[in-house]
């Protein structure tokens, strides 16, 4: 029996249930800290490994951890603001938590938030903030981000709705911080009609794939040939796209390489050679 479970048995008689509650909450703080500090020193570069012991399904349900760690590694020991969308856990107010505790242990120096429909404020604790509101409503996201400051990476890992997908990216990606990292996961979601996706119309605009798939010409909008065609805010602040299996992961930054006019020159040359 640890010390803080043998004074809660030792004052059960003269404790009332508030009382009771708060022992109880601060035991598993304090449980959980020494958990972080343990798993932080022993494997916390090793994001698979992480979501194992924290029991996130980002590795072992689906592959999610792998693909992290190639792009995130680099940023691992910087000062970065994490915004996750889904706490997970349903209507639970104490599930869910896994993946904020992941991140909080992979970025050593990070703050962690997370957005959920239901309360998950049992959760919060030191660099672990949570907020609870809809990923569609934009004055709650409004507010969120005041609170924040300036986000680095966000993660959908919501309703996995298509329309909530692509209305909480459209919202939020302009408001990513320069050079930040935005993922989409579970997009499965793209082809399930419960979800407002389609198997039969693969390129429909309102489904989070065909959006996604919609948006790699814009990286390529200066080779563009089409008279007085202005670039969209998203041709312009796009600079990367990585499509994994239900996971795409969208670079932000400035996208203003000039245009490569090359095979246009080489045909004329050759013209003029035949000529």
């Amino acid at each position: 029996m640890s010390l803080l479970e043998h004074i809660r048995q030792s004052l059960k008689g003269s404790l009332n249930q508030t009382q009771r509650d708060k022992i109880v909450r601060f035991q598993a703080l304090h449980c959980r800290r020494i958990q972080h500090f343990t798993y932080g020193l022993f494997m916390g570069s090793n994001l698979k490994a992480l979501a194992t012991v924290y029991g996130t399904d980002k590795w072992g349900r689906h592959w999610y951890a792998k693909h992290y760690e190639t792009h995130f590694a680099p940023l691992r020991r910087q000062q970065l603001n994490v915004l996750e969308i889904g706490v997970g856990g349903y209507e639970d107010p104490g599930s869910g938590g896994a993946s904020l505790r992941m991140w909080r242990t992979y970025f050593p120096k990070g703050q962690i938030y997370g957005i959920d429909i239901h309360d998950k404020s049992a959760h919060d604790d030191r660099r672990i903030k949570t907020f609870r509101g809809s990923q569609v409503d934009e004055h709650f996201l409004e507010e969120v981000l005041k609170t924040i400051g300036r986000v680095d990476i966000i993660i959908d890992d919501g309703s996995h709705q298509n329309e909530h997908v692509l209305t909480t990216f459209n919202f939020l990606f302009p408001r990513l911080s320069e050079n930040g990292i935005y993922v989409i996961e579970d997009t499965q979601t793209s082809y399930w009609r419960g979800y407002g996706g389609s198997s039969d119309e693969l390129n429909r605009l309102d489904t989070t794939m065909g959006f996604l798939k919609h948006l790699i010409d814009g990286l390529n909008y200066a080779e563009v040939e089409k008279e007085n065609y202005i670039p969209t805010y998203l041709d312009r602040h796009i600079v990367g796209m990585h499509f994994y299996h239900n996971m795409v992961l969208i670079r932000k930054g400035m996208n203003n390489e000039h245009g490569d006019h090359i095979g246009r020159e080489v045909k004329s040359a050759v013209v003029n050679i035949e000529m």
